[in-house]
């Protein structure tokens, strides 16, 4: 069980049952409210979880130690998240969850051809039928 608990696989499922609650969570919590406003609120609570998390952890480093590409893409990388909350909440807000979030996870699709073509990543064919059951599965959830 260690072993899981220190595998990436744990961390990525994690990661998907939190996706899953933020879901839920985010489509009561934008009822009602501006979403921008909301999103706002979301990530005030996360800076300040995260901010625990690296003071809980000694992780706290001069900024200066951070090199000038991480830097770049690291503020690219949030543009791009907060860009996605943006939309995220705003989809949340006009449809369902059970909609929204089926083709948010198109993600995963994305991330696979991005990863071949700008990452230089090598899928097999069986992996290429993966992302294309994906993408066709996440469209038939979200059609009603």
């Amino acid at each position: 069980m260690r072993a899981f608990v220190g595998s990436w696989q744990f961390w990525a499922l994690g990661a998907a049952v939190f996706a899953a609650l933020t879901a839920i969570f985010g489509k009561v919590g934008v009822s009602g409210i501006n979403t921008d406003l909301a999103t706002f609120i979301r990530t005030v609570v996360i800076l300040a979880i995260i901010a625990l998390v690296v003071t809980a952890g000694g992780e706290w480093r001069p900024l200066d130690e951070v090199s000038p590409k991480a830097w770049l893409f690291l503020i690219l990388s949030g543009l791009a998240t907060g860009a996605s909350w943006l939309c995220y909440f705003r989809a949340l807000q006009i449809g369902d969850a059970g909609q929204v979030a089926p083709l948010d996870k198109l993600s995963v699709v994305m991330v696979a051809v991005f990863g071949a073509v700008f990452l230089g990543e090598r899928l097999s064919a069986l992996n290429w039928l993966g992302v294309v059951l994906i993408a066709g599965g996440a469209v038939l959830v979200a059609v009603r």
